[in-house]
């Protein structure tokens, strides 16, 4: 069942800054068929800590994706970038309801949105104007829900898990769900020398970037599926699960402590440069191959006090995804210069390349397969059943698609706000 990971041809070198504001062309929406919702409340069975350690978390919490240490910065978006339409949306945000947002976004190429729109002349910035920017890059969801909760992030790009965990704790008052941001980009690569296939994981031991993030939510489930005991706490069992740092995974394959990890892109095409191989495209676990592995998520009590400031960045977001879409090259070129400023270091193209083509782009949150992926957490013995309606508020999306003359999003999986 081992299959060789995907290689595609190197692309161009980086050419001049290419506009994003105004340019046309939408990422699809490709909603999946709606079905019943269920009726879930997820509780974690691990509490998470919260205010007391939020200030100590933000300064100790380290950046995931290729190699790099903890990235937290405070940025004013300047909007002087080349991007057409820049001034226009300057003179809107001048008049935004605070002079200051708080941004998390992780450094992997599932988060390429929030690396590009939120570079110096990115559409995100350039929509928030004269609004200063402050972001932090985390190494996994369950760090951002914890500094959300602690009112240091306002917004956070963010996997579906750990936003179900933080809805789930809070009894649904902490976050909504307000857009989409990716698909895909999330695989099971292993050593091809200590595992032969899917059926040969016994005894193995297999990493994630942290206990509950959505990586190790999804491995967790398949493991169940399949008929191996772990202990979803502990990691202890038939498979024993490592939670480790997305940036400290390769030297773990390195080093042979690990015989494989189920990993967000780059991290994924990482390790397949070191020797390993590609076992499971976890896009084959779902219908139609999509489903959220990136989406952005608002505090509730700064979207109440600031909607104008959430739209903002839901423009420029919308704007990025179709810039990307329509520039791929260009993308993965401004993709990794963030990246590169982030940890010091470009991913190589060996390493880019794949990691870039095996995620897509768009601004549906696909929101079926977010309730799916709750019901998987219960299944692994994560979470508790919880309801999970109005995790989305998906209004803001659709003023601004309708606005730009799009299809809005319509899908909610049931669960958007009543």
């Amino acid at each position: 069942m081992r299959r060789d990971a995907r290689h595609r041809a190197a692309v161009t070198p980086r050419p001049s800054p290419t506009a994003r504001l105004n340019r046309a062309g939408a990422a699809s929406s490709g909603a999946r068929p709606r079905r019943e919702p269920s009726v879930r409340t997820l509780l974690p069975r691990r509490s998470v800590r919260l205010a007391a350690g939020a200030a100590a978390l933000l300064l100790a919490v380290s950046a995931c994706g290729y190699g790099s240490e903890s990235s937290g910065s405070s940025d004013s978006g300047s909007g002087s970038g080349s991007g057409a339409g820049s001034d226009a949306a300057g003179s809107a945000a001048a008049s935004l309801s605070t002079d200051q947002v708080n941004i998390g976004y992780f450094a992997n190429i599932t988060h390429a949105t929030a690396l590009i729109g939120l570079d110096d002349d990115g559409a995100i910035r350039q929509e928030l104007g004269g609004t200063e920017i402050n972001t932090q890059v985390f190494n996994a969801g369950p760090s951002a829900i914890e500094a959300l909760n602690a009112g240091a992030v306002d917004l956070t790009f963010i996997g579906p898990n750990p936003a179900v965990n933080g809805f789930a704790q809070s009894g649904g008052q902490a976050l909504r769900v307000v857009a989409g941001a990716a698909s895909g980009g999330a695989s099971l690569v292993v050593n091809p020398d200590t595992v032969d296939g899917l059926d040969d994981l016994a005894g193995k031991s297999i990493a994630t970037p942290q206990l509950g993030n959505t990586q190790d939510v999804a491995l967790l489930n398949y493991l169940v599926g399949e008929g191996f005991e772990v202990d979803p706490a502990t990691g202890r069992g038939d498979v024993t699960v490592l939670r480790i740092p997305n940036a400290e995974i390769p030297n773990a394959y390195e080093s042979g402590a690990i015989d494989g990890a189920w990993v967000p892109e780059p991290s994924a095409a990482n390790l397949v440069t070191r020797g390993a191989e590609t076992l499971l495209d976890e896009g084959e676990l779902w219908e139609d191959g999509r489903y959220v592995v990136t989406h952005l998520i608002a505090s509730q009590s700064f979207l109440e006090e600031h909607p104008d400031v959430v739209e903002a960045v839901i423009r420029g977001l919308v704007t990025t995804t179709d810039w990307i879409n329509d520039n791929p090259e260009d993308a993965k070129s401004e993709a990794n210069a963030a990246l590169e400023a982030l940890n010091g270091s470009p991913l190589p193209q060996e390493v880019l390349d794949p990691a870039f083509d095996n995620v897509e782009f768009l601004y549906d949150p696909i929101a079926t397969s977010l309730r799916d992926g709750a019901d998987h957490a219960v299944a692994a013995g994560l979470l508790d059943e919880t309801d999970l309606t109005g995790i989305y508020d998906l209004a803001l999306l659709n003023k601004v698609l309708a606005d730009v003359g799009k299809q809005e999003i319509t899908e909610d999986g049931g669960l958007g706000v009543r």
